[in-house]
């Protein structure tokens, strides 16, 4: 059993200053991946401002306890590590990286699990942060992890973005499509074809086109129902599929 005088020092004066000054610097880190994962987010993309401002958050926690050395374990650290932490926590980023790309699922232009694999990553580093003794900052870093998932989608709710519409259409075979006037449709229809994602393909004759259609600000853009009504009612197209582009 660990002395009284040893588990104390985990909360002594000293250390409560390192957590504190260590929650700042986790504060400013997630405020700066929010602030990226924003823009991602209003251009349409998978990853968004939960996934961007957990992960900066989670790297700001990894680096900042290396410079710390001498509050570890309470400021026991020769006692408790003679070995060199750091290798270990190598070895823990390490595997859950593999352990976060394992939830990851792409489906055409659909992409999903990208903050499911940023939090797993962000509680590792919670756990890094109280095996190394940093109680406060590990709790501060598990709650804002927590208000992330919690609340910060329905930020992006009410913040100006622009939703994304993943379409796939399989035309009747000699059916030629203008990629012109397909454009020139979407902006009638409150959206734009967004530029690389043009995938074309042809297999008996019958050409396939996919491309994501983003739309034009938050307001624009005619419903997922009302894109399939009039695609039914296409003569030469054969087959159609419409999914929000987006995790």
């Amino acid at each position: 059993m660990l002395p009284t005088d040893l588990v104390n020092a985990y909360w002594s004066e000293r250390e409560i200053y390192a957590n504190a000054l260590i929650l700042a610097h986790l504060a400013g880190a997630l405020a700066l991946g929010l602030l990226v994962g924003y823009e991602r987010a209003y251009h349409g993309r998978a990853a968004g401002m939960r996934t961007y401002g957990l992960v900066c958050m989670a790297s700001a926690a990894l680096t900042i306890l290396a410079g710390y050395p001498d509050f570890w374990y309470g400021g026991h650290n020769t006692i408790l590590a003679p070995v060199d932490p750091t290798r270990i926590i190598q070895g823990i980023v390490t595997g859950i990286g593999f352990l976060g790309a394992g939830v990851i699922m792409r489906d055409g232009f659909n992409i999903s699990g990208l903050t499911t694999a940023a939090s797993i990553w962000a509680s590792s580093a919670i756990g890094i942060l109280v095996g190394v003794g940093f109680y406060l900052a590990a709790m501060g870093l598990a709650f804002f992890s927590a208000m992330i998932m919690i609340y910060l989608n329905r930020l992006e709710t009410l913040l100006p973005s622009r939703h994304a519409v993943a379409v796939r259409m399989r035309f009747k075979p000699q059916v030629l499509p203008r990629e012109e006037l397909l454009r020139a449709a979407a902006l009638e229809r409150g959206y734009e074809i967004a530029g690389s994602s043009l995938t074309i393909s042809s297999d008996e004759g019958r050409q396939e086109w996919r491309f994501v259609a983003l739309a034009l600000s938050r307001k624009s853009g005619v419903s997922l129902s009302e894109l399939a009504d009039e695609l039914a009612a296409f003569e030469g197209l054969e087959a159609f599929q419409l999914s929000h582009a987006r995790n």
